[in-house]
Order: structure tokens, then C-alpha cells, then sequence
């Protein structure tokens, strides 16, 4: 028997701004905490990426917040800037098509401290941000953290881990004795459990086991190349597909940068999320990549961790993830909302094994291509298990180290 938001205790006009995202049936996770949440039940969340768990926690807040109230009454933590503007995008969306007038803003480090302050002196009703940053502006009196009656800890595995756990302690003590604390986590192992529970009083447990299953509606190709080719081969990939909107994943959170100035050494509109870069310049290209200015995203599973952006239509795996269950996750990234989505997975001979094993662990077929006369071309019939060996060896056209460091220099200076 199929739930509504309704039955799960929430108001009609967040119903409404649910399907006008076309968001009509809650998933697990939602059914499960949204009213344990709207109980002031404190609550440790498990379930994988894309099962909803923002909504989870989001929806029942938006209806305890008191709006006539101009105080701050929420903080959500999350350990990174893009998931930190993703939840606040959230926020802002549901406030328009709900009509409710619920406030936020985001603070986060290595930002203006300024501007920040000057937007909290509107006590919006939410804050989203770090837990460094937060903490420096309750203490020095910015953020009023006595009237907050909900903390949420989002990704709680990593922030409850030793690198951050001083601080989240931190900022839960300056907070009233009857405030409300959420976690909600994609993996929650034992030790987190323990910590998390430490934090809370009488907290339920709401774990959704895993589902490997597959979206229908997405389409699984693969090609292969010499590991030398790679990138070259992922350049004529995109000029043969020329995707709306494409997530290209790799392993080494390293490589991001040099296959980012590589990809736009040839003028394609790409961007890297890796750990050295700007936050605001960060900020901005993926302001751009979901808007669709810029066409391509690159990023390792560490830095793509909780970014969710609609209309994304191909996932590139150049390098191919660890297990299958990456691979869910991953290719989870497209096909959403009933649209078509593409994983297309670039591969050395020796690695053909690995695409068999998601095959057979996920009862997928994954149809081998290739490249030629810039189209994704049929090549070999049936799936990976069929094939003994191919190699695409594609005409080198990489740039020299001199064009290289030019390039680089431009990039920078933009």
C-alpha cells in the first residue's frame, strides 16, 4: 500500500510545493522519520545517496518553524560548501512554492565574515553552514543559539568523526537542553552510532538497508582504451554525445585538476571540484553547471558526495568506481524524475572483469561501443562477457607541457 505526504502528518501546502516538483509519493526514509521528526524525537537516519534524506528532515522542520517569529530557529551542518548551497537551495525552493515565509542563509569559512553577519542581523529562521564557521559566530554572539529548537548534522559520518567532533560537540552545548538533534548519514557505521547516540536522548534509529537496484531508465555503455588515451578518448566521447549536463567521475581526487585543464585546453566548458580550489570560485561553477552554462562537472565520489543536480543526462566513469555499489551510486546521478539518463563507463582491456562483475551483481547489460567518425557507434554484439579483447587507440592530438602551463596560466586568470 503506497503512503502520501499527507498520511505522514504534514500540512497541505507543503504538500502542494511537493508536486509542484512533481514529488508526490515519500520515500522510505521520509515515511519513516518525517513523523518521528514533527514529534521532536531526536533521530539517527541511515539511507543511501538519493533516497531523500534532505526532504527527510527539511519538511518537518519548514512546519514547526514558527514564521511569524523573527528568530533563528534551525542550524544544519553539512562538511562541505556544495552541499552546504545545495541544502539551502532546498530551502529557498520549497519556501516559494509552499508560499511559506521561511528564511535562510548559509555561513561557511573562508568567506567574508562581514557579510555574513550582516545577513544574520535578519535572524533568518534557518542557518545552513560549517561547524567551524557556525561556532566562531555563537561565540562571538552573531548567531543566537538559544533559540534554536533543531540541529541537524548532515554526511554525520564524516562529521562525527575525530577532525570534527570537538566542534560539533561544541555548538550542541551552547544550544538548549530540549532542542531537537537529527543525523542522517549515507553509512553510519558502529563507532559513528555510538557517538551520535552519546549526543541524544532516547534518538531512533531509522535504517533503510541498501537496494541494489537500477534505474530503468538508464542506459549502461562502455568503451575501451589503452590507460594512456584515456582523456583523449573522454574528449571525443563528449564532442560525439555532446551532453546537456554530464558528471565525469574519477578515483584520485589528484587527477581532477589536470584532466579539468586538459578537457579545457580544447574549449570545452568543464569545471573540477577538487580541494585546492577557491570557494567561491567553487560556489560559482557549480552555479553555472546547474544553470547549464558550464556543460561538464569533474570529480572524484569524495567531492560529488550529496551534490544533487537535476537534468544531469550522462555519467562518465573514467575511472571505473571500486564496487558495484559505487557504481549505483554514481550512475544515480542521471535518469532521475522519469527522464532517460546515460552511464558510459571508459575502460583498459584489464579492466574488462570489473564490467562484468557489475553486470552480473546488478543484472545489468552494459553494451560495449566505440568511437568512429565522431559518433558512439554499435561495435561488438552482446554484453562484456562476450568479449575477448578491444582496443581503441585514438589519434594523439595532446597538447605539449609548453601549451599546457600557457593553458593553465589563462585558466587561472580567469
Amino acid at each position: 500500500m503506497t503512503t502520501l505526504f499527507q498520511e505522514l502528518g504534514l500540512n497541505d501546502s507543503l504538500v502542494e510545493a511537493l508536486k509542484k516538483e512533481n514529488i508526490t509519493i515519500p520515500t522510505e526514509i521520509q515515511t519513516k522519520t518525517i513523523p518521528l521528526a514533527l514529534e521532536n524525537r531526536d533521530i539517527i537516519g541511515q539511507s543511501q545517496t538519493g533516497s531523500g534524506k534532505t526532504l527527510a528532515y527539511l519538511l518537518p522542520i519548514f512546519q514547526r518553524i514558527a514564521e511569524e517569529k523573527r528568530e533563528m530557529q534551525s542550524i544544519i551542518l553539512a562538511p562541505t560548501h556544495e552541499l552546504v548551497m545545495q541544502i539551502d537551495n532546498e530551502i529557498k525552493l520549497l519556501s516559494k512554492n509552499s508560499g511559506k515565509a521561511v528564511t535562510s542563509t548559509t555561513i561557511i569559512g573562508e568567506v567574508n565574515v562581514k557579510r555574513q553577519i550582516e545577513k544574520l542581523k535578519e535572524k533568518p529562521h534557518i542557518i545552513v553552514g560549517s561547524p567551524g564557521r557556525i561556532l566562531e559566530l555563537i561565540k562571538n554572539r552573531k548567531i543566537a543559539a538559544h533559540t534554536i529548537k533543531t540541529i541537524v548534522i548532515d554526511e554525520g559520518d564524516r562529521l562525527l568523526d575525530e577532525n570534527n567532533l570537538s566542534v560539533i560537540k561544541d555548538v550542541i552545548k551552547t544550544t538548549l537542553r530540549d532542542r531537537q538533534l537529527m543525523v542522517f548519514s549515507a553509512t553510519i557505521n558502529e563507532t559513528t552510532f555510538k557517538i551520535a547516540k552519546s549526543l541524544m536522548k532516547e534518538p531512533e534509529l531509522v535504517k533503510i538497508e541498501e537496494n541494489l537496484q537500477v534505474n530503468p531508465n538508464i542506459k549502461h555503455l562502455y568503451i575501451t582504451a589503452e590507460q594512456r588515451d584515456k582523456i583523449e578518448v573522454l574528449r571525443k566521447l563528449l564532442a560525439a554525445e555532446k551532453p546537456k549536463k554530464a558528471i565525469v567521475f574519477l578515483n584520485k581526487g589528484e587527477e581532477i585538476e589536470l584532466t579539468t585543464l586538459k578537457l579545457q585546453y580544447h574549449q570545452i566548458k568543464v569545471y573540477g571540484i577538487y580541494g585546492s580550489a577557491p570557494k567561491e570560485e567553487r560556489k560559482k561553477a557549480l552555479e553555472a553547471f546547474r544553470n547549464g552554462n558550464i556543460q561538464i562537472l569533474v570529480a572524484s565520489d569524495l567531492a560529488a558526495r550529496g551534490l544533487d543536480v537535476k537534468d544531469v543526462t550522462h555519467i562518465i566513469n573514467l575511472d571505473l568506481p571500486l564496487d558495484s555499489k559505487e557504481y549505483i551510486h554514481r550512475v544515480g546521478r542521471t535518469g532521475r524524475a522519469n527522464m532517460s539518463g546515460t552511464a558510459i563507463s571508459i575502460v583498459t582491456v584489464k579492466e574488462l572483469n570489473q564490467i562484468k562483475k557489475f553486470e552480473k551483481d546488478l543484472k545489468i547489460q552494459i553494451e560495449l561501443k566505440e568511437l568512429h567518425k565522431g559518433s558512439l557507434v554499435d561495435t561488438y554484439t552482446g554484453s562484456s562477457s562476450n568479449i575477448k579483447r578491444h582496443n581503441s587507440k585514438p589519434s594523439s592530438s595532446r597538447p605539449s607541457k609548453k601549451s599546457f602551463i600557457k593553458s593553465k596560466e589563462k585558466v587561472s586568470k580567469k
